[in-house]
């Protein structure tokens, strides 16, 4: 666009057409910033103002398409589309070329063969400010295409719906990246679209500028490779789980931004919420029902509560506070296992976040709105809960859809110093259970034991978990020494009973779950002190003997489960 075009611009501003406004949130969205134009610098932006006169459209998701053709159709754009784009277009009443016939070539291999021809990858990729590529392109009848609006195939929903491999590999996108990839290498003159979210600002950058600027050109390209990136990285994961290389050489990660938060653990660490697309229930498939926004700290603590709380079978609630549970219980129903949990550390459980992995019902509601709490997730809401909840106005209630499977295997990351660690999640559950001890455990106390070792699976390290009835009555968490942790719990057991207007300590007669080995018998004894009379734990310390001959002194039963659940 030059001088004359730049008035005419300036005077579609100047009679009152206004900046472009922002796009809504979405996955790979153009800020507003790369579109808004102000009067001042509308001049030097001129000469990056490109027409649209051709549009290359082959989508998969055909949300938003109508919307867009009209957009282009007012430009004066010709339209050139793929087969069941093209007939939806034709159907809403648009002139469309077919690519076979813009091409001369017809569509072969069942369609696996149709854009991957010169005459559109030239038409992409032939820079318009080259003498000699215009001249090449006139020569060789290759037409220039100034916008590809491309969606690829949906192969993370084929892989989702658990389709065979066939249908997979049916549903990876060849010609797709590659228009995608071209158009954005040649950003300079070409314009690229890969999200419905998209195509409002592209309409409006039409309606206001009557073309696309470069800086709204550079946003999409930006977009379209992180596009393919992640499109890549799922086919990656796909073809890595078929062969069971959960830990390949080479680790790609692919994330869509469900939501940019107001700052991190801290004000000033910036922070975003992504889903990797596994569609995984749980934080990522919630649907908020109430309250305000969600921070980093309440995701993270949201997320340890749910998948906690899924680790149970009974009607069960886990509170947590700082990523770490302070009270767990099991019972017939949600109203007395949230008494239970609430019992075990009341103090903590002030300002924390509350997860059960039933349907959460009006009297469990009713008890839970009585204290403060951040957050409180489920599975599902009766009506009735819904109704109870609303009158708390900043309490933020999650609805997943469903409870995650404990068992299901996946990658965790952690970031370094110049790198990242990775790891399969921990989805052990103990299956075999070695008593030590002369006595062994009575079935009551084993119940207790085999909820206390799931519990301790979600605390920080070190960690001791006391549990009596199916419900905890003491956590310690995260201290340096396990003799340390298992204090904090027994006083914590203690301080819950004169909360409670008990006599005697609530750890009293309960048992005992330690989420690695005793490596002396002093935490142990520690836990007899404080009432325990059975203990679950790894085993595998070269003092083992040590310890049993402790537990055996205090006619105390052990259980040895030979499996750790370090959580760091």
């Amino acid at each position: 666009m030059r001088a004359a075009s730049c008035r005419g611009v300036q005077a579609g501003l100047s009679a009152g057409v206004a900046p472009v406004p922002a796009v809504p949130a979405g996955r790979h969205v153009l800020p507003a910033a790369a579109l808004a134009v102000s009067d001042e610098e509308l001049v030097t932006m001129a000469d990056d103002i490109l027409p649209i006169r051709r549009a290359l459209v082959s989508v998969s998701d055909k949300t938003g398409l109508v919307a867009l053709a009209q957009a282009l159709a007012a430009h004066g754009a010709e339209l050139v589309s793929t087969g069941g784009s093209a007939r939806a277009l034709r159907e809403a009443g648009f002139a469309v070329q077919e690519v076979s016939a813009h091409t001369g070539f017809p569509e072969i291999l069942d369609g696996r063969v149709k854009t991957l021809v010169p005459q559109i990858h030239g038409g992409i990729l032939g820079r318009r400010d080259s003498a000699e590529h215009l001249a090449e392109m006139e020569a060789h009848g290759i037409a220039p295409i100034d916008l590809v609006c491309v969606n690829l195939y949906p192969f993370e929903a084929t892989v989702a719906s658990g389709a065979d491999a066939a249908a997979c590999i049916e549903n990876i996108d060849i010609g797709g990246p590659a228009l995608i990839r071209a158009a954005a290498k040649n950003h300079a003159h070409v314009a690229v679209l890969t999200d419905p979210d998209q195509y409002g600002g592209m309409a409006d950058s039409l309606r206001t500028l009557r073309g696309t600027t470069l800086a709204s050109r550079r946003a999409w390209a930006g977009a379209a490779y992180a596009r393919t990136a992640a499109y890549d990285a799922a086919i990656t994961a796909w073809f890595n789980a078929e062969r069971g290389d959960v830990l390949p050489s080479r680790l790609v990660v692919g994330g869509i931004r469900r939501e940019a938060l107001r700052y991190g653990e801290n004000p000033h660490q910036g922070a975003a919420f992504y889903a990797d697309g596994s569609n995984r229930p749980g934080i990522a498939t919630a649907v908020q029902v109430q309250g305000k926004a969600l921070s980093y700290n309440n995701l993270n603590d949201t997320d340890a509560a749910f998948e906690a709380v899924a680790e149970l079978e009974r009607p069960a609630v886990v509170i947590v506070k700082h990523a770490n549970p302070c009270g767990v219980a099991e019972a017939d129903d949600l109203a007395e296992a949230w008494r239970l949990a609430l019992r075990c550390d009341p103090v903590s459980a002030f300002g924390g976040i509350v997860a059960v992995n039933r349907v959460l019902d009006e009297a469990a509601a009713t008890r839970m709105a009585m204290i403060f709490t951040e957050v409180i997730v489920a599975p599902d809401a009766t009506d009735g809960a819904k109704a109870v909840l609303a009158a708390k106005k900043n309490l933020r209630l999650l609805l997943t859809g469903g409870l995650p499977d404990p068992r299901t295997p996946g990658v965790v990351l952690r970031s370094v110093s110049g790198g990242f660690l990775a790891q399969t999640r921990d989805n052990g559950r103990a299956d075999t259970f070695r008593v030590v001890t002369k006595r062994a455990p009575t079935e009551e106390e084993f119940a207790d034991l085999r909820l206390a070792f799931r519990i301790a699976k979600h605390v920080k390290s070190n960690a001791i978990v006391y549990v009596k009835d199916g419900a905890t009555v003491g956590i310690g968490a995260g201290q340096m020494s396990r003799v340390d942790s298992a204090r904090i719990a027994a006083a914590k057991g203690e301080e819950a009973a004169k909360a409670a207007g008990l006599d005697r300590r609530l750890t009293e007669n309960s048992v005992v779950a330690s989420d690695a080995f005793f490596p002396f018998a002093d935490g142990l004894e520690v836990a007899i002190e404080a009432g325990a009379t059975a203990v679950i734990q790894p085993g595998g310390s070269i003092r083992d003997q040590e310890v049993i001959a402790a537990a055996d002194k205090a006619g105390v039963a052990m259980v040895f489960t030979g499996m750790r659940h370090f959580r760091h």
